[in-house]
């Protein structure tokens, strides 16, 4: 058994709400409150069948509430699925890539969708662009045009790092006929994007939208959409067979009917469509965004100018202002003071596990208020001044 802490935090010090987790994210008592209500015998959505009215209803709120936050451009469609951004990898992996894809890799998210494509034995390896922790990775679109990619793949934010890419189209893809996908899972409702630069925004709703897993969402483009069309049609080069569960044709058509191929997390659902309502009542993107870098700078400006802690990605320009992380000096034990903070209420700031760093990762998602953020860092302060 490890030993117990013991430092100290007096309880005027504390935040109001402990929670900074990277994902699963700080879910506001509201949308525990919309569950309760949920499941009302009066009038039930939870422990109802999917296809009818009460959950068809929540579905719908999610489409139009998601297609409202991110204004949505003509011909775009919000598409859900089963499953979580796992699962859309391999949905775009079997129903979006022809032949290859060029994947931006900088932290270990990014990876994992490189290393399904390079797992298909109907595609070409992919192309890797690859750049260190702590950095950004930039897609090449003279690499990919030499190479016959069709597909161009980057997260928006690499939630084991920190570090945020630009969202912009690559030079001369569209008119090669080459999509691109934004891994928006982290970045998605508290980061800014012009989603009419992307062919497909991906997401799960466990981070900005403060709601369990199980389920997948997608914004896609025209283009997106008929290349899944084409690609699943099966006839010429580029057909193929789809599993009706990896088919984004078949999630579209779902989601057009404001339902999901299987049943789906409801609950998840519930939590969903009450935050998505949530950021829209208070200003949508531009608000969430803001509130976003606004905890985000408390953290930098703090590691800044402590001689002990700095931000683990260097380049200001690359920093996330969702999922901030801090080096610690070697000096002090980084899992000894989120230990401490653990055992005061004040959870999740541990680093992501492969990454293997003595630093603290802070989740700063639209729930979470600016003042606890404050008061987070005061806390470590306090912590740190006594394991020193």
């Amino acid at each position: 058994m490890p030993d117990a802490p013991t430092a100290t935090i007096p309880s005027s010090m504390l935040p109001t709400d402990g929670r900074f987790g990277s994902g699963p994210s700080k879910v506001r008592p509201a949308q525990v409150a919309a569950l309760a209500a949920a499941g009302d015998p009066a009038a039930p959505v939870l422990g109802t069948s999917h296809r009818q009215p009460p959950v068809k209803n929540v579905v719908r709120r999610v489409r139009r509430g998601v297609a409202e936050l991110f204004a949505l451009p003509a011909g775009y469609e919000v598409a859900l699925g089963n499953g979580g951004s796992t699962a859309f990898w391999e949905v775009a992996t079997a129903s979006l890539v022809r032949r290859r894809a060029q994947h931006a890799v900088f932290g270990e998210f990014g990876g994992k969708f490189a290393a399904a494509t390079a797992r298909a034995p109907f595609l070409e390896d992919p192309q890797v662009v690859e750049a260190a922790p702590g950095t950004v990775a930039r897609l090449d679109g003279a690499l990919g045009a030499s190479g016959g990619v069709d597909v161009y793949a980057t997260p928006h934010n690499e939630t084991s790092t920190g570090a945020v890419a630009p969202v912009a189209q690559v030079p001369g893809a569209r008119a090669d006929g080459a999509l691109l996908l934004v891994d928006a899972t982290s970045g998605a409702g508290g980061l800014p994007v012009d989603v009419a630069d992307t062919d497909v925004y991906y997401f799960g709703p466990q981070k900005a939208f403060a709601a369990d897993g199980g389920l997948w969402l997608a914004l896609c483009s025209p283009a997106a959409v008929e290349r899944a069309a084409t690609v699943e049609a099966g006839a010429g080069p580029d057909g193929r067979w789809v599993p009706e569960f990896l088919s984004l044709t078949t999630a579209l058509a779902n989601s057009r009917a404001d339902q999901t191929l299987n049943t789906p997390a409801v609950a998840t659902l519930v939590m969903l469509a009450d935050q998505v309502e949530w950021l829209l009542e208070r200003g949508g993107l531009a608000w969430s965004t803001a509130r976003c870098a606004e905890s985000a700078g408390v953290l930098y400006d703090w590691a800044t100018t402590r001689d002990w802690a700095s931000p683990f990605v260097t380049d200001a320009a690359e920093r996330s202002t969702v999922v901030v992380t801090v080096d610690l000096d070697d000096a002090i034990d980084a899992s000894a003071v989120v230990a401490v903070l653990r055992a005061h209420g004040i959870l999740d700031v541990f680093p992501y596990r492969k990454l293997n760093r003595n630093q603290l990762r802070v989740g700063v998602f639209p729930a979470v208020e600016p003042d606890d953020v404050r008061a987070l860092v005061a806390c470590v302060d306090h912590v740190v001044a006594q394991l020193s």
